[in-house]
C-alpha cells in the first residue's frame, strides 16, 4: 500500500501558482516531497498549513500554446498559466516518461530558470513518480515543466572541455566569482559573459566515467563545499548542490543518449551559483556531534519550517549515504541552524 500524503499535498497546491511576488518560487510541492521522502508524511500537511501565506493563485493564461509553436513562449514568464495548460494537454496524451524525454532536451539548456527551481520542482515530481505512478504525481510533473518552460534562462556559453581529471571540490575552487554580487541571481548570472575564464570553467566538467556517478560526485561536492563558502548566503548556495542533484535524479527515467548532455548542464549550474554567491574565502568545516544520524539532521531541518533547509537535508543525507559520511550530514545541521539566525 503506497503512501497517498504526497498525493494529497499535490492536490492541495494544484491552485496555487509557481511563484508568488512576482518571481519568489512556490516550495510546497519540493518540500512536501521531501518530507515523504524522508518518511515524515504526518509533518507535511502541518508544514503546508505554515506556508500557506505564501502561496498564490494559479495564473491564468492569455492563449494556447500549440505543439509546433513553443519556441515562441519559451522563457516568458507572462505565459506561465499557458504553458500550465500546455503540459496538462501533453500528460494527458502520452506516458509521463515520453514527454520528459522530448521536453528535457529543449529545456535543459534553460537550466537556470527561476534561479534552477524549474528543474528542482521537475526533480521532486520524478522522483514522487518513482515510487508510484498517480494522476497528483503526473500533474505535477507538469507543473514543474510549465515553470521551467516559462522562466526559461540559459546560463552564459560554455567551452566544450576537454573534461577535468579532478575531483570536483578541486573543480569548484577554480570557478571565477562574477565581481559584482550585491544583487540577484539574475544580476549576477549576466555577468557570467564577461567573465574570461568562465568558458573554461563551466565546460570543463571535473572526473571521468560513468555520468551517473560523475554527477554524484558534483552534487557532493557541493554539498561539502556548502560547509565552508555557504556562509556568504546560505539560501542561495543551496542550489549549488539541489541543481544538480535534481537532474541526477531525472537521469534514470531519461534515454541514456541524454546523459552526457544532462551532466554538463548539472555542472554548469553549480558552477554558475558558485561564480555568483561563494566568498572569496571559505572558513573551517563543521564537524558533525558523535553519533549524528540523517533522522536528526532531517529534524532538525524540519524544525526550522525552512524549505531551502528541508531540501538541503534531502540532498545531503544522499550525499551522505553515497559516500560523504558525516561531514555532509554536518553541513546540512549547520545550514540548518544559521537559517534560524
Amino acid at each position: 500500500m503506497i503512501d497517498t500524503t504526497i498525493d494529497e499535498a499535490y492536490e492541495r497546491i494544484r491552485q496555487s501558482g509557481p511563484e508568488r511576488n512576482g518571481w519568489l518560487s512556490n516550495h510546497a510541492p519540493m518540500a512536501a516531497e521531501a518530507l515523504v521522502h524522508a518518511g515524515r508524511s504526518t509533518e507535511v500537511h502541518r508544514w503546508l498549513d505554515s506556508y500557506a501565506d505564501r502561496m498564490t493563485e494559479r495564473p491564468r493564461g492569455i492563449a494556447v500554446i500549440a505543439p509546433e509553436e513553443w519556441r515562441d513562449p519559451l522563457g516568458d514568464p507572462l505565459r506561465t498559466g499557458d504553458w500550465l495548460r500546455f503540459f496538462d494537454r501533453e500528460l494527458a496524451g502520452e506516458p509521463w516518461r515520453a514527454v520528459l524525454a522530448r521536453w528535457w532536451p529543449r529545456l535543459l539548456p534553460g537550466i537556470a530558470a527561476g534561479a534552477t527551481h524549474g528543474v528542482i520542482r521537475v526533480g521532486h515530481a520524478v522522483r514522487s513518480l518513482r515510487a508510484a505512478e498517480t494522476p497528483a504525481r503526473v500533474a505535477e510533473l507538469g507543473e514543474g515543466l510549465a515553470y521551467w518552460a516559462a522562466r526559461w534562462q540559459p546560463l552564459a556559453p560554455a567551452g566544450a572541455g576537454p573534461y577535468r581529471a579532478v575531483d570536483p571540490r578541486t573543480a569548484l575552487d577554480a570557478v571565477p566569482r562574477v565581481p559584482d554580487q550585491r544583487y540577484g541571481i539574475r544580476a549576477r548570472l549576466a555577468q557570467l559573459a564577461d567573465l574570461p575564464r568562465w568558458p573554461v570553467a563551466a565546460g570543463a566538467v571535473p572526473g571521468d566515467g560513468d555520468p551517473v556517478r560523475r554527477l554524484g560526485a558534483v552534487v557532493d561536492a557541493a554539498v561539502l563545499r556548502h560547509g565552508s563558502h555557504g556562509y556568504a548566503n546560505e539560501v542561495m548556495m543551496v542550489h549549488a548542490a539541489t541543481a544538480p542533484n535534481a537532474v541526477l535524479r531525472c537521469l534514470p527515467e531519461l534515454p541514456e543518449a541524454l546523459w552526457p548532455a544532462s551532466l554538463a548542464a548539472g555542472w554548469a549550474a553549480t558552477a554558475a551559483v558558485t561564480a555568483a554567491y561563494a566568498p572569496a574565502t571559505g572558513r573551517p568545516m563543521p564537524v558533525a556531534a558523535a553519533g549524528t544520524t540523517a533522522a536528526e539532521v532531517l529534524d532538525r531541518a524540519l524544525a526550522t519550517g525552512d524549505p531551502h533547509a528541508i531540501k538541503f537535508a534531502d540532498v545531503a543525507v544522499e550525499s551522505a549515504a553515497r559516500g560523504a559520511g558525516t561531514s555532509a550530514l554536518a553541513v546540512a545541521w549547520q545550514s540548518a541552524e544559521r537559517l534560524t539566525e
